[in-house]
C-alpha cells in the first residue's frame, strides 16, 4: 500500500485527523526534503497515528510571542535520529507542521523580515532593516540561529548574531543599543528538553504587542512553503558578530542594580555563601562574572556548568521546581552555603533556596522572592535619598494581575504607585515604553545611551521611574535598560537582599517574616492541569470557555462577590489605560480568597492562581503568634479551594 493510501485509510477510519491528513499532504507537496517523507512513512508503517496527529494537527502557530513546540518528537524516527546515539540529540529536528524545525523557523523569519520592511516603509525610514539573533543551549538553538540569520540576510536585513549562547535579556539590551528593528531568541525558556521556541522582541527590545503582533502573525501565516529566492547579492544584508564588547556594555548596566555595594564590607555579609547553578544554560556565561566582580562569596555546581541542551542532570530545567535545584542544595549542604540560586536555560527566570532558622533549605516562591526584592529596593531607595517626598509620585511598581497582591500592599505602604498588567513581561515593558515616550525629546533622542544615574534622574523628573517589576513565574526586573525579565539582574538583586539580611543577623526567611508582620501575610498557590496534543488543546479550550459562559456562583462554601472576565469586560488599569482582551477570569470570594484561571500561552496546560491573605488592622502589625496562626489558616483555605476547584474542573469537562 502506498503512503497516500495508508494515510487516506487512516483518515477514513478516524485514526488520522482530517486536518492532520491535509497538513501532511501539503507538506509533502510543498517540499522534496527526503527527511519529511522518510519520517512520515516510518510512523505510518508503524501505525503511530497519535504521533502523526500531534505533529500535524495544526501548523505551529506564530503567537503573540513567537513559536514554541517540540523540536524532538515523542517518537524519534530513524531518519531524524541519523547516526546519533540514543542518549544524544537526534541529527535532525522533529518533522511536522506543529513542530519547532527548520521549516517553521524559516517561515517565521521570512514573515518577520517582510513585516519589518513594510513597517519601515510606512514610517519612511531609510536603510536596511536589522535584526539581532541570539540563542540559548537548547537542542538545535545554535543551528536555528545561524539558519535564521542567513535567511534574514538573503531577504535584505542586516544581522547581528551572538557568537555563542546568551541570556534573553542581553538580546533585548542589544536590540536597544544597536537600534535594531527586532530581536529573536531561539529558546523555549524553562520548558522540558524536547521543546524549543522562537521568541520575537520588537525595536524597543520588548516582546511584541499590538499592532506588531497581528501584523507579524499575518505575514508568517501567509508563507506555506520553505523555498525562497534570495535577493541579488548587493541587496542582501551584512553579518556582524556580537561578543565580548556587547557583554561588557550589558554587564556594566547590570552591576548598577546593586544599590549598596558597601554591604559586602560588613563581616556577616562577607560570610554569606552562595551556590549558583545555570542548569546547563546561558546563565553560566555571565552570572559567575557578575558575582565575582561584585565581590560575592560563591561557588557553582560543576556538573551543571556544562552547556548541554539535554539538561542531563535534571528532569526539567525549571528553577521554580525543587528537583531542578537538588544538586545545588546538596552542594550547599556539603559546603555550608546559605543560599542557592538557579537560572533557567535562557537566563530570564531565577529560583532560589534559602536556609530557615532550623538550618533547613527551603524554596521561596516567585511571589515571595519578588515581594522581598521589591520591598528591599523601595526601602533602600528612600534611605539613600534616591526617592523622597517630592519625587515619589513618579516612582512605580509594575506587576501582573496574577502576581501577589502583597506587592500592591508594599507599594501602598511607601505611598508609591503600583500598576497591574496582563501576564507576560511584554505588558510590563509596554508600560516602560509609555513612560519612555513621555520624556522630553532632547532626552528621548539619547535616552538609550544615558548612564544609570542620568536615566533614573530623567524618569523621576519627567516621567515614571521603575522601582521594581515582576511576575509570579519567577521573572524580575530592576531597571529598564533591558525590556525583558532578567535572570542576570535578578541574581544581583537577590544576592544583595541576602547580604542585607545577613548584615542584620537574619536569614532571608526571618526577613520575610518581618515583612509579613509589617504588611500582612499573603499566600499564593499556583496549580495547573496539563492536556497534551490535539485532544488536550480541545479540552483546554472547552474548560476555558466554560468559565466565561458559566462562572461559579460560590466556591468552597464562600459566595462569589466579583468576577472579572478579561475576555469580554472593559477593564482599566490603575493609570486608566484599557487592558487588552485576554482569556483570563478572576474570581473574588466574600471571605477574602480569590482565584484566577487562564490557559498557558506557551505550554499545553491551563493555569490556576489562588490567593489568600491575613492583614493587620490599620496602623498595627502582626505579632509572631498572629503570623503563625495566619499561616495555618490561610494555607488551609487555599488547600480547600483547590480541592473544590479540581472537582469543579472534572464536572465542567464532563458536561
Amino acid at each position: 500500500m502506498s503512503l497516500a493510501d495508508q494515510l487516506q485509510a487512516a483518515a477514513n477510519s478516524g485514526q488520522l485527523l482530517a486536518v492532520s491528513h491535509d497538513n501532511i499532504r501539503a507538506l509533502l507537496a510543498a517540499s522534496d526534503n527526503p527527511l519529511y517523507r522518510a519520517s512520515i512513512e516510518e510512523l505510518a508503517a508503524a501505525g503511530q497515528w497519535a504521533e502523526l496527529n500531534d505533529r500535524f494537527f495544526q501548523a505551529l502557530k506564530f503567537g503573540t510571542g513567537g513559536l514554541r513546540g517540540r523540536t524532538i518528537g515523542k517518537i524519534v524516527t530513524k531518519a531524524e535520529r541519523g547516526s546519533a546515539p540514543e542518549d544524544q540529540r537526534p541529527e535532525q529536528p522533529c518533522v511536522g507542521t506543529n513542530a519547532m524545525n527548520f521549516y517553521n523557523v524559516s517561515r517565521a523569519t521570512r514573515g518577520l523580515v517582510t513585516y519589518i520592511k513594510n513597517y519601515r516603509a510606512n514610517a519612511k525610514l531609510t536603510g536596511k532593516p536589522s535584526v539581532v539573533f541570539a540563542h540559548d543551549t537548547r537542542h538545535f538553538s545554535p543551528e536555528f540561529a545561524k539558519f535564521c540569520a542567513k535567511i534574514a540576510m538573503d531577504h535584505g536585513a542586516n544581522v547581528y548574531l551572538f557568537d555563542g549562547c546568551r541570556a534573553t535579556p542581553e538580546m533585548s539590551f542589544a536590540v536597544r543599543q544597536l537600534r535594531a528593528d527586532a530581536g529573536v531568541m531561539l529558546t523555549a525558556s524553562h520548558n522540558p528538553a524536547h521543546d524549543n521556541g522562537y521568541k520575537v522582541n520588537f525595536n524597543d527590545g520588548a516582546g511584541i504587542v499590538e499592532p506588531h503582533a497581528t501584523g507579524i502573525i499575518k505575514e508568517v501565516n501567509a508563507i506555506k512553503g520553505e523555498e525562497y529566492v534570495s535577493l541579488p547579492e548587493a541587496q542582501r544584508g551584512k553579518l556582524t558578530m556580537l561578543g565580548n564588547e556587547m557583554d561588557q556594555k550589558y554587564l556594566a548596566r547590570v552591576e548598577t542594580m546593586m544599590l549598596q555595594p558597601e554591604l559586602l564590607q560588613k563581616e556577616e555579609a562577607k560570610k554569606l555563601k552562595i551556590v549558583f547553578t545555570a542548569l546547563h544554560g546561558a546563565g553560566g556565561v555571565l552570572v559567575p562574572v557578575l558575582l565575582k566582580k561584585l565581590g560575592f562569596n560563591f561557588l557553582t555546581v560543576p556538573e551543571q556548568d556544562v552547556l548541554d541542551g539535554r539538561f542531563p542532570t535534571v528532569k526539567s530545567p525549571n528553577p521554580e521546581n525543587a528537583p531542578a535545584l537538588k544538586m545545588a542544595v546538596d552542594l550547599a549542604n556539603k559546603e555550608g552555603a546559605d543560599i542557592v540560586i538557579g537560572t533557567d536555560p535562557d537566563c530570564d527566570r531565577m529560583g532560589v533556596g534559602v536556609r530557615d532558622a532550623k538550618g533547613e533549605m527551603v524554596l521561596l516562591t516567585g511571589n515571595q522572592v519578588g515581594s522581598l526584592m521589591g520591598w528591599y529596593r523601595l526601602k533602600t531607595m528612600f534611605e539613600l535619598g534616591i526617592l523622597n517626598e517630592s519625587n515619589k509620585k513618579n516612582a512605580v511598581f509594575l506587576k501582573t494581575y496574577v502576581t501577589s497582591p502583597m506587592q500592591d500592599a508594599i507599594a501602598a505602604k511607601f505611598d508609591i504607585g503600583c500598576v497591574n498588567t496582563l501576564t507576560g513581561f511584554k505588558w510590563i515593558s509596554s508600560k516602560l515604553a509609555k513612560y519612555e515616550a513621555a520624556l522630553p525629546n532632547d532626552i528621548l533622542n539619547r535616552y538609550r545611551d544615558l548612564n544609570a544615574a542620568d536615566s533614573r534622574a530623567a524618569r523621576l523628573k519627567h516621567s515614571k521611574f521603575l522601582v521594581f517589576g515582576g511576575e509570579e513565574s519567577y521573572g524580575y526586573m530592576g531597571d529598564d535598560f533591558s525590556r525583558d525579565k532578567d535572570g542576570n539582574g535578578a541574581v544581583v538583586m537577590f544576592a544583595e537582599l541576602a547580604a542585607y539580611a545577613a548584615s542584620r543577623g537574619l536569614t532571608v526567611v526571618g526577613l520575610l517574616d518581618e515583612v509579613y508582620c509589617e504588611i500582612g501575610y499573603f499566600l499564593e498557590v499556583n496549580q495547573s492541569k496539563v492536556f497534551e496534543g490535539a485532544s488536550g488543546a480541545a479540552q483546554i479550550a472547552k474548560l476555558a470557555d466554560s468559565y466565561g459562559s458559566n462562572p461559579p456562583k460560590d466556591v468552597d462554601g464562600s459566595a462569589v462577590i466579583n468576577v472579572r472576565d478579561f475576555r469580554k469586560d472593559e477593564i482599566k488599569d490603575e493609570e486608566g489605560d484599557i487592558v487588552s482582551k485576554e482569556k483570563m477570569l478572576f474570581v473574588d470570594l466574600a471571605d477574602g480568597r480569590s482565584f484566577a484561571v487562564r490557559p498557558s500561552g506557551t505550554e499545553p496546560k491551563i493555569k490556576y492562581y489562588m490567593f489568600g491573605r491575613s492583614i493587620p488592622a490599620a496602623g498595627q502589625k502582626l505579632s509572631s503568634d498572629e503570623l503563625n496562626a495566619a499561616k495555618v489558616k490561610v494555607t488551609e483555605g487555599l488547600v480547600n479551594m483547590w480541592t473544590w476547584l479540581e472537582k469543579d474542573i472534572d464536572a465542567r469537562l464532563d458536561s
